[in-house]
């Protein structure tokens, strides 16, 4: 089965994670091999050390995406639900998933700040509100939002189980690589030789 990157981008508390656990389930029903690369999670295990100035949150990105394009160039659809704040850092994975062939497709989850300060699942808004943290993405730090995404969420307006749909949809829209046939026989083979969602990305 072919695997797949869908990165889902967006402020904190936008719904990424959730939405990707939803569509997790979703493609396991299908029989798909997926894994969510959960951003706490990377950031304890595989970015432990980084900060969170533009330098370190583009690394952060960069590591993300080789672990995902590794996974989705082997069978695995992979959900990134990663802040990823820069362009150029999103823009970086995107061209390493093409030049290997691998399917990525990028989703913004597009939940205004508005509505991500009241739903503040992590209470990063209020401890900001409170001088508590600075650098919280959207707000004292920047976000530079994605200008063309594969798709656009707008969560406040749908539940999680209709954006995991869309995103599903979306995903079906990936077409299978071709592999080419010959009359000749291939020649034998020979033996031998992306903490707390502030930080993200």
């Amino acid at each position: 089965m072919t695997g797949a990157t869908i990165w889902l981008t967006g402020l904190p508390s936008a719904g990424k994670t959730t939405i990707a656990y939803a569509l997790a389930d979703r493609l396991r029903a299908d029989g798909r091999r997926t894994e969510v690369l959960d951003g706490d999670e990377i950031r304890e295990f595989l970015s432990a050390g980084l900060g969170f100035g533009r330098a370190d949150r583009h690394t952060n990105v960069q590591r993300i995406g080789f672990v995902a394009e590794l996974l989705a160039s082997h069978g695995v659809t992979v959900l990134v639900p990663v802040i990823a704040p820069y362009a150029d850092s999103r823009e970086a994975v995107r061209k390493r998933h093409a030049a290997a062939g691998t399917p990525y497709l990028e989703v913004h989850v597009a939940t205004p700040v508005e509505v991500c300060s009241e739903r503040d699942v992590k209470g990063l808004y209020a401890k900001q509100a409170a001088g508590e943290i600075s650098g919280l993405t959207g707000v004292d730090d920047p976000y530079e939002e994605p200008t063309s995404p594969d798709l656009r969420i707008e969560s406040q307006h749908q539940t999680v189980e209709e954006s995991a749909a869309a995103v599903h949809a979306l995903l079906a829209t990936v077409p299978t690589p071709q592999h080419t046939t010959t009359t000749t026989p291939a020649p034998p083979r020979r033996a031998g030789g992306e903490a707390h969602e502030r930080g993200t990305a």
